[in-house]
């Protein structure tokens, strides 16, 4: 079981309550997403579009804009190249739709990631050669594609990059790092080191967006034009599950107002598939139902499906894309929960459970879903994970980190070992021979600095507030601090001593859990879990005993006693509003 830590960071939290009219609970969040300062506390519950920084001062955004500007003008051919992933097809959809707009000869590719790999390859130089293209536009790519950069410049065409993904580097003897950037026209990424832009946490769609602000301010198109992306940029956000503070909390906030009355064709009907309504799509629906449909394309078929949807120019075609993304998406569940028991499995079953990296090979195994994969085993053990498959030309894998292990910087200490690799400290990506997956494993293995605590895990509880302090108007204040997500999350809060006085199971697959409580104040509503009903079940059984346990799922006055972690809501049910809360974990 993960250590349950509270947070102990200080602050004087009733005058922060008193400056900003809110609850000193509201101010302990805030000190504990280390929001500091009347400027930045001003900003995380306030912040508007005049907040977001220039985009002229990302390095090389003059120099592209400046050369779209005359590619366009001289009605050159423009080809975006994006990638299979939602950042990928968002930040594709972003720059064909803006240069499109701004009257150029362009179009798009996106690799094919069985066939291609992820971002550019030679393939596709070449066939943009073939096809006459006078200049690439990566976006959410490009960075780590120095050889296939130097190919279409040595073919005669030239090449804006755009993307956030880290810049390789070699490291010198004295441990310096040498930054491998790409011979490109312009390299517009806020992850070069030399780059003045403020924030660097941007995802590959918000990068375009930046783009599009800037060459419609050049070319004089209204500003409000290009803040019509700001819905796409947000979603990508999201999909690509970067961090939710400054700038891209802000995208995300104002992005979201911005989908929830989109007119594209193609997410309208994507949200009414999965039974969505507009007007309350959260990041939940972002990240774990619409999201997934944009992505199970590019892992099962092709991400061009995914584009066409969000190109659709009428509703009937628009609902014909989201039945297939939605089938689709269908598909990859029934293989993902297939593929991670066989993970499971095989890691139980051999030595493998030792290890503190995990690095599972299942050759035939989907590669498509190696990152869904990985993150399930991960969450499953609490430690970074790689799942490797077979490929046409050795193997491919993905992996899926925890906060203690920077993924990408550990893969760095023995890249002699790929083809082919990238990524963030959180994820990545890989290809290298079948004959390097043992000592890739063990490499890894003999090289981390990860201990017995980092593997534990821990919840970090935001305050121990007993359910007697919910009401209605502190829950409705939460609301300053959304959208939650990456680096942003849900705050945590406690309690002890709850009394369950009846419990039911509830779900086609009894997978709710739905309690009538009581706190030591006497406070009496509703909790529910979502999570693993029968370990719960067992975990009362064993402490209170069959009988206790029984009465309490009759009804009946039960007698057992818990600590909840939990985070309150308004539950609204035939026009009726109850408090009740959501529980993350127990003991």
């Amino acid at each position: 079981m993960e250590k349950w830590v509270v947070s102990a960071k200080r602050a004087d939290f009733k005058q922060i309550a008193r400056r900003f009219g809110i609850d000193q609970v509201t101010a302990r969040i805030i000190r504990n997403r280390d929001i500091i300062g009347e400027d930045a506390i001003e900003e995380y519950l306030h912040a508007t579009l005049e907040q977001f920084h220039s985009p002229w001062k990302m390095k090389d955004m003059e120099t592209g804009v400046s050369i779209l500007q005359r590619k366009l003008k001289e009605r050159k051919h423009i080809r975006v190249i994006g990638d299979y992933d939602i950042d990928g097809v968002f930040s594709a959809y972003i720059l064909y739709s803006a240069l499109r707009r701004c009257g150029g000869e362009v179009d798009y590719a996106i690799p094919h990631r069985i066939i291609d790999g992820y971002g550019l390859n030679a393939r596709l130089v070449r066939q943009a050669r073939e096809d006459g293209v006078d200049t690439i536009l990566t976006c959410d790519n490009g960075i780590a594609a120095a050889e296939e950069i130097a190919l279409a410049k040595d073919l005669g065409i030239d090449v804006v990059i755009t993307d956030h993904h880290e810049v390789p580097y070699q490291e010198a003897a004295d441990g310096t790092r040498q930054y491998q950037i790409p011979l490109a026209d312009a390299v517009i990424n806020p992850k070069q080191p030399d780059c003045t832009y403020p924030f660097s946490s941007l995802c590959g769609a918000a990068v375009a967006f930046k783009l599009v602000q800037a060459l419609y301010e050049a070319m004089g198109i209204p500003e409000e034009e290009a803040f019509s992306f700001l819905e796409y940029a947000a979603f990508a956000t999201i999909g690509d599950v970067m961090d939710l503070v400054g700038e891209n909390r802000t995208l995300v906030k104002e992005g979201l107002k911005a989908l929830n009355h989109t007119r594209n064709y193609g997410l309208r009907a994507l949200a009414a598939r999965n039974q969505i309504p507009m007007g309350t799509i959260k990041p939940y629906h972002v990240g774990f139902v619409l999201g997934p449909c944009i992505n199970a394309c590019g892992r099962l078929d092709t991400a061009e499906r995914a584009l066409r949807l969000l190109l659709a120019e009428d509703e009937y075609a628009a609902a014909a894309y989201a039945g297939e993304l939605y089938d689709l998406n269908l598909s990859r569940k029934e293989m993902t929960e297939q593929g991670t028991q066989e993970a499971i499995a095989l890691v139980e079953g051999s030595s493998l459970k030792q290890d503190k990296v995990l690095v599972v090979f299942l050759p035939d195994c989907h590669e498509s879903l190696a990152g869904i994969i990985a993150g399930r085993i991960r969450e499953q053990y609490n430690r970074p994970a790689f799942l490797l498959t077979k490929s046409a030309d050795g193997v491919k894998g993905s992996g899926r980190s925890i906060e203690a292990y920077s993924m990408f910087e550990e893969m760095s200490k023995c890249k002699e070992l790929f083809t082919k690799y990238g990524g963030h400290p959180m994820a990545a990506g890989l290809s290298l021979p079948e004959e390097n997956v043992d000592v890739f494993r063990r490499r890894l293995n003999e090289y981390t600095s990860l201990t017995e605590d980092d593997l534990r895990g821990k919840i970090v509880i935001d305050v121990p507030m007993p359910l007697d302090y919910i009401s209605k108007p502190l829950i409705e204040e939460f609301q300053l601090l959304e959208p939650f997500g990456k680096s942003n999350e849900k705050p945590v809060f406690a309690d002890r001593n709850i009394r369950i006085m009846s419990l039911g199971v509830f779900g086609q697959k009894r997978n709710v859990c739905r309690m009538h409580i009581r706190s030591q104040g006497g406070t009496e509503l509703e909790a529910v879990y979502f999570g693993q009903i029968d370990v719960f079940l067992s975990f009362l059984e064993e402490k209170y005993g069959t009988y206790a346990l029984r009465q309490a799922m009759q009804g009946q006055e039960g007698d057992l006693y818990v600590s909840f972690l939990y985070y309150p809501e308004i539950n609204v049910y035939n026009g009726r509003e109850s408090l009740q809360v959501i529980v993350k974990n127990y003991c």
